[in-house]
């Protein structure tokens, strides 16, 4: 009897040692190489550095194989280089000056190769993608865009080189160049640039859906305003966010086609939940509801695939056009010096007061359907939130009121910029970026006018948690927003590159 139980001891811990990890005896469906990563969050400040004055530090790109940190400045129209093989100790390197032709608005690093999205000089003409060689500096070649290039990046593999085109008109609205996309072939150096023009005949469903075209004798194809890139893990896929008019392109890189056109529709701020605080003139923070609707208009726009499924996260900062030539063309006005329609808003007088709604910024060119003059709906510029998507555009979770709510709570002096910026898009969500922690997937959104980052778990994308709040140090005005993971940073460590457009610097948190 007790040889017996000595085996069936001894055979139980030698099925136990044969399991790689304690997660395969269990069952839990893991991988037997999955290595032991630690899953804690705590990013906290470790070091900066200056680029130089105001607007000098917009967008940054990481080489991991050289430790160079590659930054916008357009404040000098060139890029910035740093080794970083020591954040607390940055050696500026020598900058790569574009020779007078334009200025730089985006980086982006692919296997020591670094791309540059060039706006000319004459914005609506057609710009550059310009390569160079991270070891080196070398130039090594340059691809024709549209007419603004203003944000590039790699697909994931290194196969394309994408880019958002805005094609913005002049001042005087006279000149307004197509929005186009550029899709650059590495492997054989094609370039393809793709405009809107086929979706013309489909114009009114789209801005029955919410979708904005409304420049003056605009087309659908002058209209639209490419404005950032975000592409699927296989490099097939890309998503652009057209901010101007409230949509989001699908484009199939392989075939190099513009798939869809998805309208992001409008935020009701009358319902539970999407509350917002309207009033820079009332003395005092406070979140309330009212017969307003948010107008998405997201800037950045990340991709992340989430237990098989593919999501796109958009930071929903709005953005209005103001062009003051002649005749230039403005739409943005504030709620008291329109007209509301009584039948609609009985108590319009009430509403218009600064203290209420009146000093809230909305657009002309939406809520007036019958051309009287009246306004019936009231759209405001952005939505004041982030918002995970499906790949075909259908909203999973949008953030409501979290934002204002989460930043009031935590900084109430910094909320909204001190409440300075409640009547024209609050916080003003920037800039979005994903990191993944062990099992965690962690979103950083870059709040550009209250100079902080957000940090949420979003490994359960219908019901993201909120981490921390990372505040800087003044007004630095968070443009650009970059994890390095630990396997590629200098420290060892994850690492959030935040590029400060307001202050001209680069701060990293380190978790």
């Amino acid at each position: 009897m007790k040889n017996t139980l000595q085996w069936a001891v001894l055979a139980s811990l030698l099925f136990v040692v044969s399991c790689t990890k304690l997660d395969d005896f269990l069952g839990d469906g893991h991988d037997d190489d999955t290595p032991d990563i630690p899953v804690s969050v705590d990013f906290r400040f470790r070091a900066s550095l200056q680029v130089g004055g105001e607007g000098a530090a917009e967008i940054s790109a990481f080489d991991p194989s050289t430790n160079k940190l590659f930054v916008v400045n357009a404040a000098s129209d060139e890029v910035s280089v740093f080794d970083i093989s020591d954040v607390n100790n940055a050696v500026k390197l020598p900058s790569l000056n574009l020779n007078g032709v334009g200025k730089p608005n985006s980086v982006s690093v692919n296997d020591g190769k670094l791309a540059v999205a060039v706006e000319l000089f004459n914005k609506q003409a057609n710009g550059y993608i310009k390569i160079y060689d991270t070891e080196t500096l070398a130039f090594l070649t340059a691809y024709g865009t549209g007419a603004l290039p203003d944000m590039v990046t790699f697909s994931p593999d290194g196969k394309y080189v994408v880019s958002a085109n805005e094609g913005e008109p002049n001042a005087d609205y006279t000149t307004d160049p197509y929005g186009s996309i550029t899709i650059v072939n590495m492997d054989n150096s094609n370039a393809a640039t793709l405009s809107f023009g086929g979706f013309e005949n489909q114009l009114n469903e789209l801005m029955g859906q919410g979708f904005r075209v409304f420049g003056p004798n605009a087309s659908l194809a002058m209209d639209v305003e490419p404005e950032y890139v975000a592409i699927s893990d296989d490099s097939k896929t890309a998503w652009v966010t057209l901010q101007e008019n409230n949509g989001i392109a699908k484009v199939d890189l392989e075939t190099a086609v513009i798939e869809a056109i998805y309208p992001l529709g409008f935020k009701d701020y009358s319902l539970p939940g999407n509350e917002i605080d309207p009033s820079d003139k009332d003395d005092q923070t406070r979140l309330n509801n009212y017969p307003v609707f948010g107008i998405y208009q997201p800037d950045a726009i990340e991709y992340v695939m989430i237990h098989g499924a593919e999501y796109i996260i958009t930071a929903n900062e709005g953005d209005a056009r103001e062009y003051d030539g002649n005749p230039g063309f403005e739409e943005e006005a504030r709620i008291k010096d329109i007209l509301l329609d009584s039948i609609v808003f009985p108590n319009y007088a009430q509403l218009q007061e600064e203290q209420v709604l009146g000093r809230l910024k909305v657009t002309t060119t939406l809520g007036d359907p019958d051309g009287d003059g009246y306004y019936n709906e009231l759209y405001s510029y952005g939505a004041r939130s982030f918002t995970i998507w499906t790949a075909s555009g259908d909203m999973v979770y949008d953030s409501g009121s979290e934002i204002a709510r989460k930043t009031l709570e935590l900084t109430p002096t910094v909320f909204n910029g001190g409440d300075g910026r409640s009547d024209d898009k609050g916080a003003e969500p920037e800039s979005v970026e994903v990191l993944k922690v062990g099992d965690r997937y962690l979103l950083f959104v870059g709040l550009e006018r209250n100079d902080q980052v957000l940090v949420y778990d979003i490994s359960n994308p219908s019901s993201p948690k909120f981490l921390d709040l990372l505040s800087t140090a003044g007004d630095e005005g968070p443009e650009g927003l970059l994890a390095i993971p630990a396997a590629d940073s200098p420290t060892g460590k994850d690492l959030l590159v935040v590029s400060n457009e307001d202050t001209g610097g680069v701060t990293f948190y380190e978790n």
